[in-house]
């Protein structure tokens, strides 16, 4: 089943063509690893796949639908974006982790939420830690948490290992190879060659706004 689908997607940005006429498709459950120079585009695109911005040309389906089309409160639920730089909200751990709950009009589901937490190595006690108090690599795992308990069906993730140590770049690589093989697209925007073919089943690489090729990995 195509789960994603690029069709002849250009984008501009102040008069300047950042990607030109991408034409592409993953399959539900895919783990794509993204590469390329800096500046080539990834992260543009992975906006695109989320809808946070819009294609100057072309056109890109969801489920075989239009995302122009689609009600922007249920695409959010269906696609989420962990960005490089973790955004977190409120005073808490907690406000975090409640907030996919609260928009869905759902009870905490605490025991979720402490399963996840002990996945990342953090005791239920970080739920009441503050956000400024915690480190860099404390706060991507919440912010992965956080992205986690949307259940989206494809998760977007641009350099979340980036700042983190060995240990939390491992409990990270393994908290999302956890979520691929519940059937979780996955597109991860990497610059690590090892990471980029350590899970995953199809590496993409992105080159001056173009594809310049898709690769079947395993």
């Amino acid at each position: 089943m195509i789960k994603l689908e690029f069709k002849n997607v250009s984008y501009r940005h102040d008069n300047r063509e950042v990607l030109h006429n991408l034409s592409v498709q993953f399959a539900a459950g895919d783990y794509v690893s993204i590469v390329g120079s800096s500046g080539s585009g990834k992260s543009t695109f992975l906006r695109l796949c989320c809808h946070l911005i819009s294609p100057s040309e072309g056109n890109i389906f969801l489920n075989g639908q239009d995302m122009l089309l689609q009600n922007p409160i249920e695409l959010r639920k269906k696609v989420s974006y962990c960005f490089q730089e973790p955004i977190l909200w409120g005073t808490t751990v907690e406000d975090n982790v409640t907030f996919p709950y609260q928009i869905r009009n759902q009870k905490l589901d605490i025991s979720k939420v402490t399963s996840l937490l002990s996945d990342f190595h953090m005791t239920p006690d970080y739920l009441h830690h503050e956000i400024q108090n915690l480190s860099g690599g404390e706060k991507q795992r919440i912010a992965l948490i956080r992205t986690m308990l949307f259940e989206p069906e494809i998760l977007l993730l641009d350099e979340v290992t980036s700042a983190l140590d060995a240990e939390n770049t491992e409990l990270v690589e393994k908290a999302i190879l956890n979520l691929n093989q519940q059937g979780i697209t996955i597109l991860w925007v990497t610059h690590n060659d090892e990471q980029s073919r350590k899970y995953a089943n199809k590496l993409l690489t992105i080159e001056d706004g173009q594809i310049q090729s898709l690769e079947v990995i395993k």
